[in-house]
C-alpha cells in the first residue's frame, strides 16, 4: 500500500509543482541562457532504483566545458558560475526533476541519484541497498550534503570523512522508509531551503545519524 500512496502523492506533488513553479522555470531557462553560453538544461545518466541508467535534468549551474563528473561539488567550486550558485543554493537547479517524477524515474523522496562511476565506487557491501529503492529529490542524506557537504573544499577529505555519513542516512532512510517520515523530509526540506537561502550558514547534525 505505501507504494501504490507513494506514486499517487509523486504524480500530485509533480504536477502542482510544475503549476505553481512555471513562471519560475521560464525565468530560470531565460536567464541561464543569458548569462551563460550554452543549454539550459542539464540532461546527466544517473543510476536508479535496480542499477538502471536513466536521464536526470537540471537546470545547468555550471560552465558548458566544466569537465568530468566529480564525488561531489565542493565550496567555492570555479566551476560553478554566478547565477548558477543562487539557483543550487536556492535548489532551483533540481527542479527540472519533476519530470524524471512523472516518468516514474524518481520520486519527491528517496536517495539522491549518482554518477554511474561514482555508483559503482560507492555502492558497494550493505550500501547496494540503497539501489532498492527510486532516487528522490531530497532525502536525509542530501540534506546533510546540502548544509554541511557542500562546506568541503577537498575531495579527498569530502570521500574520507564526510562520505561515509551520507551513506549510512541513505541506507537509514531505505530500512525506514515510510509515508509520514516522507512527508516529514519534504517539509524539513522546505524549511532548510528558506533558511540556507537567506543566509544561515550553520546546521545541527541530523538526528538520524545518532539513532
Amino acid at each position: 500500500m505505501y507504494g501504490f500512496f507513494k506514486r499517487c502523492f509523486d504524480l500530485l506533488f509533480a504536477l502542482c509543482f510544475l503549476a505553481v513553479f512555471s513562471p519560475i522555470y521560464l525565468l530560470t531557462w531565460i536567464i541561464i541562457k543569458i548569462v551563460s553560453p550554452g543549454p539550459a538544461i542539464y540532461k546527466a545518466k544517473r543510476v536508479g532504483k535496480d542499477g538502471k541508467l536513466f536521464d536526470c535534468y537540471k537546470f545547468r549551474s555550471m560552465r558548458v566545458d566544466s569537465g568530468k563528473v566529480k564525488l561531489t561539488t565542493l565550496q567555492n567550486d570555479d566551476r560553478i558560475f554566478p547565477f548558477g550558485k543562487f539557483i543550487r543554493r536556492a535548489k532551483i537547479d533540481e527542479m527540472p526533476q519533476v519530470v524524471n517524477i512523472l516518468t516514474g524515474y524518481m520520486s519527491v523522496v528517496g536517495p539522491r541519484p549518482e554518477d554511474k562511476d561514482n555508483a559503482d565506487k560507492v555502492y558497494v557491501g550493505e550500501y547496494k541497498h540503497i539501489l532498492d529503492v527510486k532516487p528522490g529529490l531530497t532525502s536525509t542524506a542530501s540534506l546533510y550534503d546540502y548544509t554541511h557537504g557542500e562546506l568541503f573544499e577537498d575531495e579527498e577529505e569530502y570521500e574520507k570523512v564526510f562520505l561515509p555519513k551520507k551513506l549510512q542516512l541513505e541506507l537509514y532512510y531505505v530500512n525506514h522508509r515510510s509515508f509520514r517520515y516522507d512527508i516529514q523530509l519534504i517539509l524539513r526540506t522546505a524549511l532548510l531551503i528558506i533558511q540556507k537561502t537567506y543566509g544561515r550558514k550553520k546546521f545541527k547534525e541530523p538526528e538520524e545519524l545518532k539513532l
